[in-house]
């Protein structure tokens, strides 16, 4: 019997299915031929919102295109089957799924994205394949430019449940230009904390939009703190500074803590409850989830729109200023809206050294337990091996669909037709160039899985979007970056990990929005989990 997840703590008694699976379930999508041989004939893949080309933009061509250049290039038909999750839940969804089914059952993932702290749950759980001698023996790894990021997906004894296909990339803080000048700012003028938050002052109170309402905020963020998904500080990183409400490895001391209880989380909150008693703080951020929080920072309404934003580096300079664009956000000069990126601030970098680079995210393969590695390899032969092909698949994780997403033939369209940010595109035949967005035909496609810029193994066909707004955010993260604290992993953990996340987030908007006092939600959490989490240290450090 194959040891099974209990990610819940209520699972076993919530669901009476959550038992043991077969050492003999069926592989799903498979058969063996004539020769004794296993022949893969689906691939069911379960992934969250880092594929773009969704189902209303393109993700059938996508299959379509993928189907037939795998299907050549391992000599049988091969059919791809994509479950497609909200990101907002897709971990609970996942832990749901892996815990109450296995391999045969429908809607069971052959592979799966992980996040990092994911990958570390459920590397123990015995539902992950050990894809190290895949990976070694790998044909891309003649290609490979970046061989640490796997490398350190190895646990001690050398196993390796994940293959991580890019670099983890991180958040900057994004301000608007127009806003910056409105209030008498640059952004060489925020050096600290202090200077960072007096323009947010700034912003909230000197009518930055020019509408005379004076109904702006400083900032906005999808939550106080992500403290479900590491890195967890990284949507409001000027708050949180040197804190880190999770369990980490501190760096002097080499020891496992749980930066919950520490004095920085107490600092970060009494920082975070000032901000939100000041007003600098837009209250939708206490239930804002990702996408709400972008759109009202690039809203057409400016009245209640915030100045400063911290999101994803590289693609997203383009696609956040894109949006600014098609919604006509002008400053008061009645220009179109910028951006600049901020540096890390003192504070910033005198604890952690900048940016948080997250650990890269990760491809997984379920294991069938049947003590057998055909299926499992040949998933990754299908799978994996054919991501990094350098060429006609790696293109498509990248770009998406030829015709659709991108293409190489003579073609001229234009964007925005009509208006004064009209624009016309016009490609000779064989010059490589993206296309439309089909979900939004003024806007330019971008990317579909893969960054190119930040892929372990590059594309041989010379197919590179050179967008300059994604090249100068690259540039600048990786310019200011540093590498996030390694996701902690203990069995302990693995169980109470969901309650955690949602007892320290109940906690922390107390905190914030002054429910209770920041010692108060500290000593709370010790309280009703601190048993729990001096276990867990003690795993970590044994």
């Amino acid at each position: 019997m194959k040891k099974r997840l209990l990610s819940l703590i209520a699972c076993a008694a919530m669901l009476a299915g959550c038992g043991s699976s077969s050492a003999n379930a069926p592989a799903a999508g498979g058969s063996v031929d004539e020769n004794g041989n296993y022949v893969l004939e689906t691939i069911n893949i379960t992934v969250d919102g880092t594929i773009t080309a969704t189902v209303d933009a393109g993700q059938a061509e996508f299959v379509q295109q993928w189907e037939e250049a795998v299907s050549e290039r391992i000599g049988h038909p091969i059919k791809l089957n994509i479950t497609q999750l909200d990101h907002s839940d897709y971990s609970g969804t996942v832990s749901r799924t892996l815990t109450t089914g296995q391999p045969g059952d429908s809607g069971y993932p052959d592979a799966l994205i992980m996040s990092a702290s994911m990958l570390r749950q459920y590397q123990t759980t015995g539902l992950l394949w050990n894809l190290a001698d895949a990976y070694d023996n790998a044909e891309f790894q003649s290609r490979v430019t970046l061989p640490s990021i796997n490398m350190n997906l190895r646990t001690a004894d050398g196993a390796q449940y994940g293959f991580s296909p890019t670099y983890g990339n991180g958040c900057v803080t994004y301000l608007k230009k127009g806003w910056l000048e409105a209030v008498g700012k640059s952004v060489d003028d925020i050096k600290t904390f202090d200077d960072y938050y007096a323009v947010l002052k700034a912003f909230t109170e000197n009518d930055p939009d020019g509408d005379g309402n004076n109904k702006t905020y400083g900032v906005i963020a999808a939550g106080f703190g992500k403290l479900d998904e590491a890195p967890y500080i990284n949507y409001m990183p000027e708050f949180w500074q040197g804190a880190y409400p999770s369990f980490y490895k501190n760096r002097e001391t080499g020891e496992w803590v749980d930066g919950f209880t520490e004095d920085a989380t107490i600092e970060a909150l009494a920082r975070l409850n000032q901000a939100y008693k000041d007003g600098i703080i837009d209250p939708d951020t206490e239930e804002a989830g990702t996408k709400q929080a972008r759109e009202k920072f690039f809203s057409n309404d400016q009245t209640t729109s915030e100045g400063a934003f911290t999101y994803w580096a590289g693609t997203w300079l383009r696609t956040l200023t894109d949006n600014m664009n098609k919604n006509e956000v002008r400053n008061q000069n009645g220009d179109l809206e910028e951006l600049v990126q901020l540096p890390p601030i003192k504070e910033i970098k005198d604890t952690w050294g900048g940016y948080l680079n997250r650990e890269a995210p990760t491809w997984v393969i379920t294991d069938d337990g049947d003590g057998n590695n055909a299926r499992e390899q040949a998933i990754f032969d299908a799978l994996f091996e054919t991501m990094l092909d350098g060429d006609k698949v790696q293109t498509l994780w990248t770009y998406g669909a030829e015709g659709v997403h991108w293409s190489t033939d003579a073609e001229e369209f234009v964007l925005n037709a009509g208006t004064e940010n009209e624009k016309t595109y016009t490609y000779a035949a064989g010059e490589f160039h993206l296309r439309p967005n089909p979900n939004d035909p003024n806007s330019l496609w971008k990317k579909n899985h893969l960054d190119a810029v930040l892929v372990i193994a590059p594309l041989t066909n010379g197919f590179v979007d050179n967008d300059d707004l994604i090249t100068e955010g690259n540039k600048f993260f990786t310019e200011n970056c540093v590498d996030a604290p390694q996701a902690a992993s203990s069995s302990t953990l693995t169980e109470y990990e969901a309650d955690l996340a949602e007892g320290k987030k109940a906690l922390m908007n107390k905190a914030v929005v002054g429910e209770i006092t920041p010692e108060e939600a500290v000593q709370q959490y010790k309280d009703q989990f601190g048993s729990v989490s001096e276990t867990i240290v003690a795993e970590l450090n044994g």
